[in-house]
């Protein structure tokens, strides 16, 4: 059975750091392209980050370009966000995904995902 359990949110102030982690399990997590999306009350779901299954590269929406930090254990078949200098409307629900390539309808696993709250 394929499972993606995300942990690491919570309520944190503009400014602070939350290290958010995906638990993955009945798939061959370096065969896969793995990311992490976000949704906002009233918005649609957007990508965050994403590593790429064919080279590892990584890509991250701009506004996370040098705060957020996307890294992988593939040995534990693990995910992680690190996130620094939380702004408020970083405040959304983050999903951990994975699937062909690092776009959001090619994604084929996703976590039920985890609340981060940044407050202001």
């Amino acid at each position: 059975e394929v499972q993606l359990v995300e942990s690491g949110g919570g309520l944190v102030q503009a400014g602070g750091s939350l290290r958010l982690s995906c638990a993955a399990s009945g798939f061959l997590f370096s065969d896969y392209a793995i990311g992490w999306f976000r949704q906002s009350p009233g918005k649609e779901r957007e990508g965050v980050s994403c590593i790429s299954s064919s080279d590892g590269s990584t890509i991250y929406v701009d506004s996370v370009k040098g705060r957020f930090t996307i890294s992988s254990d593939n040995a534990k078949n693990m995910l992680y966000l690190q996130m620094n200098s939380l702004k408020p409307e970083d405040t959304a629900v983050y999903y951990c995904a994975a699937g062909g390539i690092c776009e959001y309808d090619s994604m084929n696993y996703w976590g039920k995902g985890t609340l981060v709250t940044v407050s202001s």
